[in-house]
């Protein structure tokens, strides 16, 4: 077995410890993958199990087949027997086996989210339903959502009907959903889960024939998996005890999705006899990153206790890059690139830069385009290809030329106006066989007799015409602010009860936004929406060429990043309320996940990491000033490099003068991290009720030291402090989380 002698004492004991419980811590870089497949050969090696009776469960197809990959190395073609795969796939598999005993055939068909939703939206018109108010994403999310804490839709009805509207129709689509699901002999990717928790419930029989076929249970990424998965998981693993769960839970980000930490945290709990196995050593990461990313994690109250660590160089200091604004933050971004990539010669592919949203890729994308780099949208489309962007861009064109047919085409009936595809082919024909154009048709609708399309045709035209006499004496920000505002696409996504509209909200805004800082760098005889236009256009077509070129900079948001590595990374928008998103509510439990996807972050970096922060980011067409973000002062001073202070902003001439940008100075250094001395011990640290901290008085906060109190906002939940600390300088602090004493 030579393929053991490459590994380190700890995971050669992972791999060799084959019965009973089993947990393997592993830390960021510590070879997870290498102890999962070489445990797996070691049981095949060592005859201890035919590969049929080895179930191994991932949650992507890509990790499955790079893993049978790896095992086939080591072991041969016997790998091709092994039950190995994602969730979905492997118990999709068990019920075409059982399905009947479920009412099913086993041929029943598996529906995507598309075809869910189409049916969703099928359902809700049959019953009158608005779908303009009540988005079917929306209803498929919380059927989703329910489905996966097996809440059926009779007993969804009886907790939540009468919660609210909402709650009440979602009741009613879920009860028919439900069943034309089952008539049509089809389960979506849910009920892949859900019926084979049903299954292993309701008939022991068939729990028992998998508890014997399965004498060994290898799970990924354990701490992924929602309460469906843990459930099934638990019964499986009841006949031979022969489960072994591989995660870190300092990489638990998917709390969003139903993935519930508790699963990893109380694995020790829940099989008692377990023995437990850490991988810390991290191959990965220079020593600065490693330990880095320690002080990051340590911050967090709910974790398993590990020390990671490494052997390789010390490496350099992590950059922290502090910007006058988000245009100069993405232009240094890409000058840094630049210079790393003169300085050590690395390729385009080396670097990724990661942010928290996917609204931030589009100024990041304008920067990399300026200096000639080229880079690819991971695991998303580029902004300007976004539908959300798109379904703007077409408003916008429509103002400027409104014989653009697609545009026309495109949001004609978005947001929903009552026109719906049969009178918009009506209209069309109409254009084709009286050869007008479809503009043409629409603005003179009464003069074609077309009365029956009259009312909602008509307040579309209104719209468009309005919008394109008065973007004719505006520049480029004005005529987008105004067209955008009109065509109701922010209140339609504001309004919305599915989350990820709130992402496609701000995207839009972005869109604004870029209209802003294009007339910020344009003379006046060039800044009109059409130019704008142009530009945007243009860049859309360069997004959609493909050249073969496999040498591009990754940019992606943090939780595609996850499982990757690059030589260098940047982490981009470090401020707080963006990173850490206030998407979501920053209690205690959300604040750590937030936690933990900064520390997937910064492992993912193997030599350089650059965090780099805005004092000013652009919304709504202002410049709002923000906070440096919390996770930045995590970080140990030992383990950070501050710009010097000749730095000096890149367009000097954007930045305003009673805002000069001046760099971090040593003072700033120095407060970076905070003066801990006479400071009470987080864990002994007693604090004073909300109303007892009032303007003016002193306060001690456990990690900045003492201050004084020089205002406060905001009332109740969100009420902030705003405090001037002795040795931190200023901070600003959202007082339910701040924990201060008042002091003499």
């Amino acid at each position: 077995m030579d393929f053991l002698n490459s590994l380190n004492d700890e995971q050669k004991n992972a791999v060799m410890h084959t019965e009973g419980p089993v947990m393997i811590i592993a830390g960021a870089g510590s070879g997870k993958t290498t102890v999962l497949t070489k445990r797996i050969s070691y049981i095949l090696s060592q005859n201890l199990a035919k590969p049929y009776e080895i179930l191994a469960l991932t949650f992507t197809n890509k990790a499955a087949k790079e893993m049978k990959l790896r095992i086939e190395k080591l072991v041969g073609s016997q790998a091709h027997s092994l039950w190995m795969g994602t969730f979905h796939s492997i118990f999709s598999k068990i019920l075409r086996f059982e399905s009947h005993l479920l009412g099913f055939s086993h041929s029943f068909t598996i529906y995507d989210t598309d075809d869910a939703q189409s049916l969703i939206k099928t359902i809700m018109k049959e019953l009158n339903m608005d779908t303009t108010k009540i988005k079917p994403a929306a209803v498929y999310k919380t059927i989703s959502s329910s489905k996966n804490k097996l809440i059926d839709a009779s007993k969804f009805e009886e907790i939540y009907a009468n919660n609210n509207v909402f709650t009440e129709q979602v009741s009613i689509i879920f009860k028919v959903y439900e069943k034309r699901c089952k008539d049509a002999n089809a389960m979506d990717f849910d009920d892949l889960l859900v019926y084979t928790c049903i299954l292993f419930q309701n008939f022991p029989e068939v729990l028992a024939k998998y508890q014997q076929k399965f004498k060994y249970i290898l799970i990924d990424e354990y701490q992924d998996t929602n309460h469906v998965q843990y459930l099934i998981s638990r019964m499986l693993a009841e006949g031979h005890q022969n489960i072994c769960v591989v995660g870190d839970d300092a990489q638990s980000i998917y709390g969003f999705r139903g993935a519930d930490i508790q699963n990893i945290l109380n694995f020790q709990k829940d099989y008692p006899q377990s023995k437990t196995f850490k991988l810390e050593l991290n191959y990965r990461s220079t020593s600065t990153i490693v330990n880095a990313a320690n002080n990051i994690i340590a911050n967090n109250e709910y974790q398993l206790e590990k020390n990671c660590f490494t052997i390789n160089e010390e490496g350099e200091k992590i950059k922290i890059i502090e910007n006058f604004n988000d245009v100069e933050e993405s232009q240094k971004i890409a000058n840094y690139i630049r210079e790393q990539k003169v300085r050590y010669g690395y390729l385009n592919e080396d670097f990724a830069i990661l942010y928290r949203t996917n609204a931030q890729s589009r100024l990041l994308e304008d920067a990399l385009r300026k200096v000639g780099i080229p880079y690819r949208i991971y695991g998303g489309l580029s902004f300007y290809r976004r539908k959300e962007v798109k379904d703007a861009l077409a408003y916008l064109k429509l103002a400027v030329n409104p014989y653009d047919e697609e545009a026309i085409k495109r949001v004609i009936n978005y947001p929903a106006r009552g026109i719906g595809d049969t009178t918009l082919e009506k209209l069309l024909q109409f254009a084709s066989e009286n050869n007008i154009r479809l503009w043409d048709v629409i603005y003179n609708i009464r003069q074609f007799g077309l009365n029956r399309f009259t009312v909602a045709v008509e307040n579309f035209a209104k719209l468009i015409a309005y919008n394109y006499q008065n973007v004719q004496t505006m520049n480029a920000y004005e005529a987008a602010q105004m067209v955008i505002k009109n065509s109701g696409i922010l209140n339609e996504l504001k309004n919305s009860d599915d989350p990820q509209d709130h992402a496609r909200w701000e995207n839009v805004i972005e869109l604004m936004n870029a209209a802003q800082e294009f007339m910020n760098r344009v003379n006046e005889n060039e800044n009109s929406l059409s130019y704008f236009l142009q530009e945007a256009s243009l860049f859309t077509d360069q997004d959609e060429q493909d050249d073969g070129n496999t040498d591009k900079v990754t940019l992606m948001t943090i939780h595609a990043a996850k499982g990757l590595e690059f030589t260098s990374v940047v982490i981009a928008g470090l401020e707080e309320g963006l990173f850490p998103n206030v998407m979501y509510k920053l209690d205690q439990k959300n604040l750590e996940e937030e936690r933990r996807l900064f520390y997937v972050a910064v492992t993912r970096a193997k030599k350089h990491l650059a965090l780099t922060y805005a004092k000013n980011r652009l919304r709504y067409g202002n410049l709002d000033r923000t906070d440096t973000s919390r996770f930045i002062y995590e970080i140990d001073s030992q383990f950070i490099e501050m710009p010097s202070q000749r730095m000096t902003p890149i367009n000097s001439q954007n930045i305003n003068e009673n805002n000069k940008f001046t760099g971090i100075n040593l003072v700033k250094l120095k407060q970076l991290q905070p003066n801990t001395a006479n400071i009470a011990n987080k864990n002994d640290f007693q604090a004073d009720p909300i109303d007892a901290i009032q303007i003016g008085c002193r306060v001690e906060h456990f990690k900045f030291g003492k201050g004084i109190v020089i205002n406060l906002e905001g009332k109740n939940e969100e009420k902030k402090a705003i405090v001037n600390f002795d040795s931190a300088g200023q901070k600003t602090l959202m007082l339910k989380f701040a924990k201060l004493k008042v002091i003499n």
